[in-house]
């Protein structure tokens, strides 16, 4: 089910991998590519289910 805290945690996954982003642009660290992929993963999972679970609360209005 869609909440707030869902979104903020959606959020919080984007934050957190900003570090990681710089340090393969900037630096050209390939294990921090590797972990900015498996974090855009998760956040790909989580916005599709947010996205259904706002879908249904919508559709029960």
């Amino acid at each position: 089910m869609a909440s707030i805290d869902k979104f903020k945690e959606l959020k919080s996954l984007v934050d957190g991998l900003e570090n990681d982003a710089d340090k393969f642009f900037a630096k050209g660290n390939s294990a921090a590519g590797t972990r900015v992929r498996k974090g855009l993963q998760d956040i790909k999972t989580l916005a599709q289910d947010l996205r259904l679970g706002i879908q249904e609360l919508k559709n029960k209005k």
